[in-house]
């Protein structure tokens, strides 16, 4: 299409700005009438835009031209009202800037964001314009202590309308610039002494700049989660923070204990997903429970932690009716402490548990490094079971698993380990701290996976370990209940394998080939497996790390 305009027509710049809007829409328009069929716009569900806000500049010239680049999310034009009583708005396009000529003064622009089907939010932003120099300029500079080499510089200064920071890396000369008052950061390749130069600039030709020497520090952190992952069944447990248990209820992790004034404190880290707390430059840290706990039928409390620069934790309970008291356990730099404190190792010293309602930790060095600490609970011994040790840990690394059952890895659904036509009886135990499944009587019994099916298209192979001390057979079916998610719907495929005269009294690691299922041709809907023990009904049978993998 081509628009032609007649160069006589009075057209004034409103109905210019006007026109370029509809000519946006229009261009939105015809692009979405060229999207596929299948595709829809819905324009209405288009939120109101967030956080407007514009960076202002002033010429240094004492003309008092202001430069406003207006920034925020979801905004397809923005307008800018200058506050001194001029009409027309600015229309600005994202990314793009415009210019503006003011007295000296100090004004209240409104800075509006429009979206493309109309809805607005608007701030209000004050413009300082003198044509003085900038006078008392301050200069705040901190590191970031969650990010290594990041520094953040707050600058504010009378008379001045923004400022501009050289970090004083080689090879980046260009300054960052800010409204006054405001922040900005910045994160250098490594960590070292850079001389940072700040320039407050007014309306005025003379600027006032200050230089200020900081050092960009590393922030030392896991690569890595916890070691061993909580493994213990959930009625053995009182949890305070781990993402295995249902904590305490109401648990506030950085109560205010005057922490500021000696230098602590705190953030919750995520490593890839697994949360944990993370006490910055520890000199003592509090952790106050939604509500007591009684912790007299609890054993142990643990903690795993991890720090590059503290050398001891001191661990402290802290009892409604007569106190605290504390326990020192070294730490070993640069890798994950298990942490293991007796609940003795408290009432030894005449603590009440009956009512803990506190922990508060104490770091050594005081105040000057920091911990990560994750799965902090307290805990009991499981009731000593009559079966074998726990199975073997798996070494198959958790990027190439599908688990269904295993502390080593996070499962997949399972609707149920024992199918209704089982005789067998089900019990969850834990072997050496470690879950597994105990079928006793097995006959057969069926695991299921049907609102979830598994896609194993992916894996080579199968594995479970078994251990029984009486079995004389055991074999193992995987059901595929093929793309219509039915049992015998006309597309099942399935295999059975059979292991004759297993070992007895020793975990058996069965990896068998998922080629070895010669009659299991699809593997992209895997919704049952099935466990057969011999002698029918009068056998015991062990499972733990049930997995494909590849």
């Amino acid at each position: 299409m081509r628009i032609t305009f007649d160069r006589r027509t009075n057209i004034n710049y409103r109905q210019m700005k006007k026109i370029q809007y509809i000519i946006s829409l229009f261009v939105l328009a015809i692009m979405i009438g060229c999207a596929e069929d299948s595709s829809s716009v819905d324009i209405d569900s288009i939120a109101a835009p967030t956080n407007i806000s514009a960076l202002t500049t002033v010429t240094q010239d004492n003309t008092g031209k202001v430069t406003f680049l207006p920034k925020g999310d979801g905004v397809s034009r923005y307008e800018i009202y200058y506050g001194d009583g001029t009409v027309e708005p600015g229309y600005v396009n994202p990314g793009a800037t415009v210019d503006h000529v003011y007295k000296e003064g100090v004004y209240q622009a409104k800075i509006v964001g429009t979206t493309l089907n109309g809805k607005r939010t608007e701030v209000i932003q004050e413009v300082v314009v003198s044509f003085k120099a900038p006078e008392n300029l301050v200069v705040t500079i901190t590191n970031d202590l969650t990010v290594s080499n990041k520094v953040t510089v707050t600058a504010k200064a009378d008379y001045a309308l923004f400022y501009d920071v050289y970090f004083g890396e080689a090879g980046k000369p260009d300054p960052i610039s800010a409204n006054i008052g405001e922040s900005v950061s910045y994160t250098y390749q490594a960590s070292g002494v850079y001389t940072i130069r700040v320039v407050a600039k007014s309306a005025a030709i003379k600027t006032t700049e200050k230089s200020q020497d900081v050092t960009a520090t590393a922030v030392n952190k896991p690569a890595t989660s916890a070691s061993t992952p909580p493994n213990r069944q959930a009625a053995d447990v009182i949890s305070i923070y781990s993402s295995k248990y249902t904590d305490v209820a109401g648990t506030n992790y950085f109560p205010d204990w005057g922490q500021g004034g000696q230098g602590s404190s705190w953030a919750e880290f995520d490593l890839n997903g697994d949360k944990m707390l993370n006490y910055i430059n520890l000199s003592y840290q509090g952790i106050q429970f939604g509500s007591a706990v009684d912790v007299s039928g609890m054993e142990f409390i643990h903690m795993d932690v991890w720090t590059a620069d503290v050398q001891k934790l001191e661990t402290s309970l802290i009892s409604l009716t007569n106190g605290e008291k504390p326990v020192v356990k070294d730490l070993v730099a640069g890798q994950w402490n298990a942490v293991e404190i007796p609940i003795s190792a408290f009432t030894s010293q005449g603590l009440t548990v009956a009512d803990i309602h506190q922990l508060k930790f104490v770091g050594t060095p005081w105040a000057k490094g920091s911990v990560f600490i994750d799965n902090i609970y307290f805990y009991k011994q499981a009731a000593t079971s009559s079966g074998p040790s726990a199975a073997p840990t798996p070494t198959v690394a958790a990027s190439k698993v599908i688990s269904m059952f295993s502390n080593a890895y996070t499962n997949v659904a399972v609707d149920t380990w024992r199918t209704s036509w089982s005789n067998a009886t089900l019990e969850e135990v834990v072997l050496g701290g470690n879950d597994a499944k105990k079928y006793i009587n097995l006959d057969f019994v069926g695991i299921e996976a049907t609102t979830t099916p598994i896609d194993a298209t992916a894996m080579t192979h199968f594995h479970t370990d078994v251990y029984s001390s009486d079995f004389t057979t055991f074999k193992v079916k995987l059901v595929d209940f093929g793309a219509d998610g039915k049992f015998a719907g006309g597309d099942d495929k399935e295999h059975e394998i059979t292991v004759n005269a297993p070992a007895q009294n020793t975990w058996v690691s069965l990896d068998i080939p998922l080629s070895d299922f010669t009659g299991l041709t699809t593997r992209a809907h895997i919704a049952q497996l099935i466990y057969v023990g011999a002698p029918s009904g009068s056998n015991t049978v062990y499972i733990d790390n049930v997995y494909f993998h590849n």
